[in-house]
């Protein structure tokens, strides 16, 4: 029912066998635990662009956590009404929340299908799926420290490995310490997850979500490891690795454009912003601790015929000092009376 996991699989890992049997040779155990490795990254590599859109949505969903709260708290007695207003954030933030668990997802039918297959390498079958008999006989024989790659501590009457149900403790000094590093090394990859998490954006089910990833995981892949061929144990420890490195390089980049932004904001801030000293332009807001300039009050003016007594030594019309003050500078500024003036004092005296 499954082997349209099963061939896709199988084939990725006939190919890179193939190419590292080339150089070392097929019959050679580092040739089909380097085509374990590969075959993990190469599933990974598909998988990049995914995990890139999951981080980016995880931030999203942190950066506009608070609204979330507060839906929640508002709606807490109407779920119905709870999960629309969840839906309508999640679209006006451009966040998908199935886009955050697809890489996972993703890989779960791998791992099923690789299970499977290196579980199917039995001594004497004659093909499995891509691999002929002469492939699976190499599989067979090959030995890392004396222990074949199919053997697992418990094989739980299984097919593969030795083939015998129960408990093989020859494979424990090889299986042991693959459990142990695969296990610390999910440990780690789910810290540093957990550590680019927002704490404002903590929820009930996070923290729930976090201690599973930080501690039972890692104890799961400890304790069932012991049921885990020896190369289900390799590709265990080569995807988290890649998980690990892969984490470091991503959030990296994303920091990175972070930075960016901001420092591209803040350029363009100070290249509109006025300089010290410089009035704003119109419609430009001050910096910060600068006073907005006024603008200066504007002069009463007067009429253009007031101007131009002015300028005659006339004043404007109506004011007599100013006709006294024009006849004075007009005579270089010596005393004399009106003519008129002479004339009236005169007829006084006739008469």
């Amino acid at each position: 029912m499954l082997d349209f996991i099963y061939y896709p699989v199988s084939f990725i890992l006939w190919v890179w066998h193939k190419v590292f049997g080339f150089v070392f040779g097929d019959d050679n155990a580092i040739a089909w635990i380097l085509g374990i490795v590969f075959l993990t990254f190469t599933v990974r590599g598909l998988l990049f662009k995914p995990f890139v859109n999951q981080t980016r949505s995880m931030k999203k969903m942190q950066d506009f956590a608070p609204e979330i709260k507060k839906v929640q708290k508002k709606y807490a007695n109407d779920r119905q009404r709870q999960a629309a207003e969840m839906q309508k954030l999640q679209k006006e933030h451009g966040v998908n929340p199935l886009g955050s668990c697809l890489p996972m997802l993703l890989q779960i039918p791998v791992f099923i299908g690789l299970n499977w297959v290196l579980r199917n390498f039995q001594p004497g079958a004659e093909s499995n799926y891509f691999f002929d008999a002469n492939d699976v006989a190499s599989y067979v024989d090959a030995q890392i420290f004396g222990v074949n790659l199919g053997d697992a501590i418990n094989h739980l009457g299984l097919a593969g490995g030795s083939g015998a149900a129960g408990w093989h403790w020859d494979v424990a000094p090889v299986a042991v310490p693959l459990m142990i590093v695969a296990s610390v090394a999910t440990h780690f990859t789910a810290r540093h997850s957990v550590a680019r998490q927002n704490p404002a954006s903590a929820t009930q089910q996070t923290a729930v979500m976090n201690k599973l990833t930080l501690w039972i995981f890692p104890v799961g892949v400890l304790v069932f490891g012991a049921f885990f061929p020896i190369g289900l144990l390799i590709y265990w420890l080569a995807n988290n690795m890649w998980t690990l490195g892969q984490q470091r390089f991503v959030y990296g980049r994303i920091d990175k454009e972070e930075e960016a932004k901001k420092a591209a904001a803040k350029e363009k801030r100070d290249t509109l912003a006025p300089k010290p000293g410089q009035k704003p332009k119109p419609g430009q807001k001050p910096q910060v601790g600068q006073k907005p300039t006024q603008k200066p009050a504007a002069k009463p003016t007067q009429p253009k015929q007031d101007r131009s007594d002015n300028q005659n030594g006339k004043s404007p019309k109506g004011s007599g000092d100013g006709v006294r003050g024009g006849a004075w500078a007009k005579n270089g500024g010596a005393k004399q009376r009106p003519a008129n003036q002479g004339k009236k004092t005169q007829g006084r005296k006739r008469r």
